[in-house]
């Protein structure tokens, strides 16, 4: 594929995000029905949607996608309805609204709570274990694929390469905690129903408008130190991730299948500071002290299931650079990737 190399506007980036890779297309030729995604409304949801809807229009087969959130943004539901996805309204907290959904045959889950976790514990509790089970015990014959998070994994030194799906989950702090939760919600129902499920353990995920790549590159350019606490990490540009979380939808298993997402690279917070700090002509200053071990993903299995990340690092710096440096819009949602001790 040809990408640019630089991107000037939103129309720009929304088309590159929701490009659909030719395997995700020939997959759409083979699987069997409809697909359904539950928190369409958060920052990937929509461009998962669109790369959904574009691969069955590649694919030449009839498919319906259809998007379910609370849509307290009237905007947000006419700009997925104008892409193609048909949109219900449904309030995932509530069990009897689930149970009035259409139980199709591929379920993409994203939804969940995590900023704003420690002043409402309760609520992400509930948000992040409650609701899942509400969905895996409707969606019983479907595939799903569930948003996760690397998070649920420990804090691992460099030199272990990251942690692959065989490394037991041991989450730190009460957010990373429920997420653990809600995998164990739908693995429990995996099991006891024979749902096949995949458990998509992302860490991170990055557009122009946000991401830890973003966040390191804003404060960069804006002269405030980068907080080096979180030493290293690992990044997957947002349209690589939505094509690896659908085309995942084929290899989810009873029980359920972790699978994590993320690029190849473990990168240096510090080194990253310094090229965007040449790449925009700006100072670079540091804060914090800068712990050995961090959350690293080792995505081996994902990238040989799926093949290699289409946007190199190399490009996602420029890009996100350039973006900063016109004034491109922000979704104003930091990553808080710094953060070691799980409080969001």
């Amino acid at each position: 594929m040809n990408w640019p190399k630089l991107i000037e506007n939103e129309e720009q980036l929304n088309d590159i995000l929701s490009t659909p890779y030719p395997a995700l297309v020939e997959m759409m030729r083979r699987i069997q029905g409809d697909i359904i995604i539950l928190g369409i409304a958060g920052k990937m949801g929509v461009s998962l949607a669109h790369t959904a809807v574009r691969a069955i229009q590649d694919a030449g087969v009839s498919k319906r996608v259809i998007g379910v959130a609370r849509f307290s943004d009237a905007s947000a539901k006419k700009q997925i309805e104008d892409i193609g996805v048909e949109t219900i309204v449904c309030d995932l907290m509530d069990r009897k609204a689930i149970a009035e959904l259409p139980r199709v045959e591929n379920v993409i889950f994203m939804a969940g709570r995590k900023f704003g976790t420690q002043g409402n514990l309760d609520l992400t509790w509930a948000m992040n274990v409650l609701m899942p089970g509400y969905v895996a015990e409707h969606f019983t014959k479907s595939r799903i694929v569930a948003f996760s998070t690397g998070c649920v994994y420990p804090l691992v030194s460099e030199d272990t390469a990251g942690c692959t799906e065989d490394v037991p989950p041991d989450p730190i702090g009460e957010y990373s905690q429920s997420c653990l939760g809600r995998e164990r919600a739908f693995g429990h129902f995996s099991r006891v129903n024979g749902t096949p499920v995949c458990l998509f353990r992302l860490n991170y995920s990055n557009d122009l408008r946000y991401g830890v790549l973003f966040d390191i590159a804003t404060k960069v350019y804006s002269g405030q130190p980068v907080d080096v606490s979180m030493s290293v990490f690992n990044v997957i540009w947002q349209g690589d991730a939505v094509n690896h979380a659908l085309l995942a939808l084929e290899h989810c298993a009873s029980p359920a299948m972790p699978l994590n997402c993320t690029g190849p690279e473990i990168l240096h917070t510090r080194k990253i500071a310094e090229e965007f700090g040449k790449l925009m002509n700006k100072e670079v200053t540091f804060a914090g002290i800068e712990n050995p071990a961090a959350y690293l993903n080792n995505a081996d299995k994902a990238l040989k299931l799926f093949g290699p990340p289409q946007i190199p690092l190399v490009a996602m710096m420029r890009w996100v650079a350039h973006w900063i440096e016109i004034g491109g819009r922000s979704l104003d949602k930091p990553t808080h990737f710094e953060v070691t001790d799980g409080k969001y």
